[in-house]
């Protein structure tokens, strides 16, 4: 399964993408169900955010959501971490 987020807005408006193929890894059961919550729960379209705020593009095998803090679901915000630590 492969696994990009792309995160833009900010205070200093800086983009961030990161990416995990999830093939092979030990814990690749945990990604899995975790991206299906998030795809499950993300919107088609880019939501509004906030000023200086976050938004993120989930990409999860080809299928996209949209996100924006501050309203991140868990899933969100835990699959956006550990995508943007571990893709670095």
């Amino acid at each position: 399964m492969r696994i990009e987020v792309r995160r833009t807005g900010g205070f200093a408006g800086i983009e961030r993408h990161a990416e995990v193929d999830t093939s092979g890894l030990p814990d690749a059961p945990e990604w899995q169900a975790l991206a299906e919550k998030v795809l499950a729960t993300g919107q088609g379209t880019p939501p509004a955010g906030v000023p200086d705020g976050f938004s993120y593009e989930i990409t999860v095998n080809g299928r996209t959501v949209y996100a924006a803090d501050p309203r991140l679901t868990p899933e969100q915000r835990q699959l956006v971490t550990k995508v943007l630590k571990e893709g670095a």
